[in-house]
């Protein structure tokens, strides 16, 4: 049976064209299905129906995984046993049956102007690595970036005499994202100052961003410089690269930007996913009426 798992996984590489990200979250979906159907003594896909996948889906909630996470495996099944079907390895889909949990729509959190400025002024400029982190914390501010596409961002990606960058986002959908003066003035000086001093074994480094050995910053590095500024900001909140890409679009809604803007500049496929900041924007117009109405 894990051949065809294997044999969807190339399909979704080849023929749909996924995100690496995105095939290994099936690939790690698809892999603890079939360990449970192993465990079950199941050795054949014609032989699964709707009560052994609602058996699996209840092993999940029994094992306190979150709303979110099973349906995200419900979706994962529900296409996959599709593909069996189409490629006739069943000629009956379990899946048709079954519901995805409700999911709880649970809000991002997101910084305040007061907190992203003492975030970003955190660095100190006055040594190489300082001024990189800022030059960073202003691309991720001012653009909305993913982590995995600012840690992909090469020089040639740059346009900034016209104030614009190239990324390559899921999917591989590329999009041009415009950036702020500040973020443009922190970039050059951090390729005059400071991205030669770091890549002077590394000459040949093509990555914009690099650590301290001159090579490209992995996402674990971003989230480790993160957390320590976060910390030396003072700021308590569990704050992540995405925390500032949420706070992003939502200072964006909440100073008249459009949803179409937003969902642009974000790289959404689909609107509805740029519409939970919606719901940010007017909870926080809720709480400031009730704080300062006299009658609220």
């Amino acid at each position: 049976m894990e051949e065809q798992v294997i044999d969807y996984l190339h399909f979704l590489t080849i023929e749909r064209g996924l995100a690496q990200n995105t095939r290994k979250s099936y690939q790690r979906d698809l892999e603890q299905y079939v360990a449970f159907l192993n465990r079950q003594k199941i050795d054949n896909w014609q032989k699964i129906d709707r009560f052994i996948v609602v058996q699996f889906l209840q092993e999940l909630q029994a094992a306190e995984k979150s709303p979110a996470t099973i349906t995200r495996m419900v979706t994962s099944l529900r296409r996959f046993h599709q593909f069996l079907r189409q490629e006739r390895f069943t000629d009956h889909d379990p899946m048709q049956h079954i519901d995805s949990p409700k999911k709880a729509q649970k809000l991002p959190d997101t910084l305040s102007l007061n907190e992203i400025e003492r975030l970003i002024e955190t660095p100190d400029t006055k040594e190489v690595l300082g001024i990189r982190d800022r030059a960073i914390l202003e691309v991720m501010y001012a653009t909305g970036l993913r982590v995995s596409e600012l840690i992909g961002l090469k020089l040639n990606d740059l346009h900034l005499s016209m104030g614009l960058l190239h990324t390559v986002g899921k999917g591989d959908k590329e999009r041009i994202v415009p950036l702020g003066d500040l973020a443009i003035q922190w970039i050059e000086c951090y390729l005059e100052e400071a991205r030669p001093l770091l890549t002077a074994k590394h000459p040949e480094e093509t990555h914009l961003f690099v650590n301290s050995h001159g090579t490209g910053l992995s996402r674990q590095g971003i989230w480790k410089n993160l957390k320590a500024l976060v910390r030396k900001a003072g700021i308590t909140k569990n704050v992540t690269p995405h925390t500032l890409r949420h706070s992003f679009a939502t200072h964006l809604l909440e100073n008249g930007a459009d949803l179409r803007t937003v969902q642009e500049l974000l790289g959404h496929a689909d609107i509805s996913t740029t519409q939970i900041y919606t719901h940010i924007t007017k909870k926080r117009m809720t709480d400031v009426y009730k704080q300062h109405f006299p009658r609220a």
